[in-house]
């Protein structure tokens, strides 16, 4: 793509919506697209306390609704009243270990959330494209580290990854009517583990990390030896972009990997550099003598190599950048040196000039 990130996007007739814009990857993406002056609207549930929405005071800033996308007639007003011209499709329940105390409003979320998304995006004249985010563990994984492609079969394990391989049902029966109906593309994206700063989130690795640090405690690690394919927020969001980008020009592919270019990191390695960030040295990492590795996949890699040959997208940052510059925005905002919005803004910028200048 040889024009700015996000260029076209600004000449569609109407905003883009967002599902799931009140969670911490959905923040991120409207402070994105605010930052590219592309017209953007919300729905969503209701923030979580002290999340990243709250923390950069995000409440009222763009059009939203707040609604579970489980109502289908919540999600039907939802389009009538704004009519966007694309969908990027984020809200869901994310965390494995949540999926197991509520299975139901995890498989009611993601799968029947999804199907409603993409009901009513079909109902909309105006829709010209929709994007919508599983995740890189919906792969069938027998824990080979194969790097899987787009083209490998999957499976779920967990109740979160089965109802999001459910969702990816969905997508496809969605692409199948929309084909026959010679109507808009529909584009699966399957991301990485994320992070960054703001994460909030009950048992993710750094989030938790980060509330060792700051209440100075040592981190107890889950499943040390375990690997993930850690990435910066915006690195799948700049991703998405591009993706929602094509799809509008040209054909596209039906779905994209969004993963680091180097082997996953262990656990154990995501907290030892962590710790190294935080340069508090009186810290020790600790495992956890409960093991739950019957609960959450050992290895994950991701083949990312399909969306580096039709979007002409990489990684900004390396996992170790990623996980260096999460630890700082939290150092920054701690210390009051820069406030979150700022703290998140400032990354933005920056990773906006470094796409184009790649692009060009």
């Amino acid at each position: 793509m040889k024009y700015p990130l996000g260029e076209q996007l600004k000449s569609l007739q109407g905003p883009i919506l967002v599902t799931g814009h009140t969670g911490f990857k959905g923040t991120w993406l409207t402070l994105l697209l605010e930052a590219l002056d592309i017209p953007v609207v919300g729905l969503s549930l209701p923030p979580v306390k002290s999340s990243l929405f709250e923390k950069c005071f995000r409440q009222g800033v763009i059009p939203e609704i707040y609604g579970d996308i489980r109502n289908h007639q919540t999600v039907l007003s939802a389009f009538k009243e704004y009519q966007p011209s694309a969908v990027i499709h984020m809200a869901a329940q994310p965390l494995v270990l949540e999926s197991y105390k509520t299975p139901v409003e995890t498989f009611e979320t993601n799968v029947m959330g999804t199907v409603n998304v993409l009901d009513a995006s079909t109902k909309n004249f105006h829709t010209k494209s929709v994007i919508c985010v599983t995740t890189d563990k919906v792969y069938k994984n027998i824990e080979t580290r194969k790097r899987f492609n787009e083209n490998d079969a999957l499976s779920g394990k967990d109740p979160y990854s089965a109802s999001k391989v459910g969702s990816e049902a969905a997508i496809s029966a969605w692409q199948q009517i929309s084909r026959v109906k010679n109507g808009f593309p529909i584009v699966s994206v399957r991301a990485g583990n994320v992070i960054g700063g703001g994460d909030s989130s009950e048992d993710r690795l750094l989030p938790d990390i980060v509330r060792s640090f700051i209440s100075n405690t040592s981190p107890i690690l889950r499943n040390p030896s375990s690997t993930r394919p850690w990435q910066h927020a915006l690195d799948p969001l700049i991703g998405y972009l591009k993706a929602l980008d094509l799809s509008l020009s040209s054909a596209s592919s039906s779905s994209y990997n969004f993963g680091p270019d180097e082997e996953s990191l262990s656990v154990s390695n995501v907290a030892k550099i962590a710790l190294n960030a935080w340069n508090d040295s009186d810290l020790t990492v600790l495992e956890s003598e409960n093991e739950i590795s019957n609960f959450e996949s050992f290895t994950l890699e991701l083949d990312s190599s399909l969306a580096a040959r039709e979007l002409n997208w990489s990684p900004l940052w390396s996992q170790e950048e990623a996980i260096r510059s999460t630890v700082m925005w939290w150092k920054l905002v701690q210390s009051k040196q820069k406030s979150p919005f700022e703290a998140c803004s400032d990354e933005i910028l920056k990773a906006i000039e470094t796409t184009n200048r790649k692009d060009h």
